[in-house]
């Protein structure tokens, strides 16, 4: 079994993300939890059987657990750790979502509508005052900050203590700024989710998710719908993904410092008409930002001057940029995200997400400028 760091909270998150998750200090012992490839194991212990646990699982759990303060369960997917918080509405319950949100928690939702009457209360979740409002007689706050795939950046303090003095849960997507950047239940969160397959693992080779909650009930709940839904992930998968999370103090590092220079010279580009990035003193979200996050992350959406076509035609155009779906991988990507049949029509038909990598900035810069140019060609 792996050891988890003594004390994680007097360690700096860089350290602790190398160092928790790791087994036991004796003689000859490996300096990482292997996979662990059992469906069975032997009577007498915890696990018994493979759905049930695993050490490869036990040993990702510590980290993100370690990470974001709380007790952590691997998912198969990120959609399966949202699927395990929803799961927990009774029949007829309000949810109080953005207007859009990632475009597979967005249709979950609308099964969960058609299925058990579940309402949602779609909401600007930057708008505090609105979102607030929308919190009383519902049972679940769902947020993300910054939004995906626009950017916004919700008072997250303010919104989960309104949602803790009305009776509701509050579930935050931490997907985008990481527990490097941001810890949502510092803030008053009950459960964060994660996509694993994005930031924490960080080289777009798997699928996995996971939520974390400092709340026994919630977590005992998550870990039966684990159990008996059977969403689990590999230990292949989880293993890998235990070796990325060990670099993602750097990898965000050097995509954060690339996302900050890109932003700048987009917003100065004459093709480009709107751009988003928290990191920029000029973005509506920036002064909260600032006081709630540590770092603005790698993620920047833009407008350029011209239709849907147009943007089209800019994704085709890079030769560095990944033109592809997803995000958080070392390697840069981008895409028109209305492409999608389940993206909100409240997100701007035009409308291109930058997943910044950790690629020399000013190749990178390059490859979109030149991109930009080539696609307004006739």
């Amino acid at each position: 079994m792996s050891r988890p760091i003594p004390e994680p909270d007097r360690y700096a998150p860089a350290t602790v993300v190398v160092h928790a998750g790791r087994p036991d200090r004796v003689p000859d012992a490996p300096l990482s939890v292997p996979p662990v490839l059992a469906s069975t194991f032997v009577e007498g212990g915890p696990l018994g059987y493979a759905r049930t646990g695993n050490p490869t699982w036990t040993a990702l759990e510590e980290v993100l657990g370690a990470l974001e303060g709380g007790r952590a369960l691997a998912f198969g997917s990120g959609m399966a750790a949202v699927a395990a918080v929803l799961d927990r509405l009774p029949p007829g319950a309000a949810v109080v979502a953005p207007w859009s949100p990632y475009g597979g928690v967005s249709r979950l939702l609308d099964q969960l509508r058609s299925a058990r009457g579940v309402h949602v209360r779609r909401v600007d979740v930057a708008d505090t005052e609105q979102t607030v409002a929308a919190m009383d007689g519902a049972a679940l706050l769902w947020v993300e900050s910054p939004t995906n795939p626009q950017l916004a950046v919700a008072d997250l303090p303010v919104l989960f203590a309104a949602a803790r003095e009305r009776g509701l849960t509050s579930c935050a997507d931490n997907t985008f700024a990481t527990p490097l950047n941001q810890r949502p239940l510092d803030l008053g969160a009950d459960v964060v989710v994660h996509s694993v397959t994005k930031y924490l693992a960080g080289h777009s080779d798997l699928v996995l998710g996971a939520a974390i909650s400092r709340d026994d009930v919630i977590y005992e709940q998550l870990l039966e719908n684990r159990i008996y839904r059977g969403a689990i992930p590999g230990p292949l998968e989880t293993w890998i993904a235990l070796r990325g999370v060990r670099t993602l103090h750097l990898r965000l590092e050097r995509a954060q410092q690339n996302a900050a220079v890109l932003a700048v010279r987009l917003a100065d580009h004459p093709r480009v008409v709107r751009l988003t990035y928290p990191g920029r003193p000029e973005d509506p979200g920036h002064a909260r930002a600032a006081e709630q996050m540590r770092g603005f992350g790698a993620m920047i959406a833009f407008q350029p001057d011209g239709d849907a076509g147009y943007a089209d035609r800019v994704c085709r155009a890079t030769r560095l940029w990944v033109h592809a779906t997803s995000l958080g991988g070392v390697e840069s990507s981008l895409e028109r995200r209305r492409r999608w049949a389940e993206e909100s029509p409240t997100v701007p038909a035009n409308l291109i997400r930058l997943s910044v990598g950790i690629e020399d900035v000013e190749d990178l810069w390059a490859d979109l400028a030149g991109a930009l140019d080539q696609a307004a060609l006739p």
